[in-house]
């Protein structure tokens, strides 16, 4: 096969990724449906926080919505900045922590897709394609952030869209964020077949309680909390 000088990989919806970058799945795929579902217009602010391929962010913009994302790591933001100049969308992508890069910063809708794999060890990656799925011991690093600094990101009536497994424990977001003044339900399920980070991490996540027997499948849930 020829070589290309940024060795992309070629994605559906003419997306593309350099390497080490996440791309699009089964979780991106449900959260973009959610997504569809919600009104948005051109005064529409949207923050996508890890924003991977830029898919989501992108999706916004082309239904006119006021487009931002950000992420962490420099690989993620060169793609999405690359596809939206594929697709010459205004989408604005940021480099860095979110909570840092939005200080002072309302939005309509957050959308997010975080790291949600239960990692052996505490500490998250701070390079390499791990940091788009590792979220510490219980998967809940990143997760929990988003729900305590929602409030702050929201404008009132403003939308979170969050998407993760259940392993994570769906009822625990869902009790933080009402805790932290948002009306909260599960919106989409889906049930999916194990990828190979979990199949790798089989014996570690049964000696956490975290899977059962010959369990290979996990429950993805969509999660939609409003600023009241």
């Amino acid at each position: 096969m020829p070589r290309t000088a940024l060795s992309l990989a070629m994605l559906p919806g003419g997306l593309v990724a350099l390497p080490g970058v996440y791309q699009p799945q089964a979780d991106t795929g449900l959260l973009a449906t959610a997504l569809a579902n919600e009104d948005l217009g051109p005064y529409t602010d949207v923050l996508e926080i890890g924003t991977g391929t830029g898919a989501l962010a992108l999706n916004a913009a082309t239904r006119g919505a006021q487009s931002k994302a950000v992420d962490v790591s420099w690989p993620v933001v060169a793609t999405a900045r690359l596809n939206a100049w594929i697709h010459r969308s205004p989408l604005r992508v940021l480099h860095g922590d979110f909570e840092a890069r939005t200080t002072g910063r309302r939005f309509d809708m957050v959308v997010s897709n975080p790291p949600y794999v239960p990692a052996p060890g505490s500490r998250l990656p701070t390079r390499g394609p791990e940091r788009a799925w590792d979220a510490g011991l219980d998967g809940r690093a990143v997760i929990d952030r988003i729900c305590v600094d929602a409030p702050a990101l929201l404008r009132p009536g403003g939308i979170l869209l969050m998407v993760h497994s259940g392993i994570c424990g769906a009822e625990a977001t869902l009790d933080r964020l009402a805790g932290a003044g948002l009306a909260a339900k599960i919106t989409a399920t889906a049930i999916v077949p194990w990828g190979p980070v979990l199949r790798s991490r089989r014996s570690w996540l049964e000696q956490q309680g975290l899977a059962v027997g010959a369990e290979e499948r996990e429950e993805l849930v969509v999660i939609r909390a409003q600023h009241r």
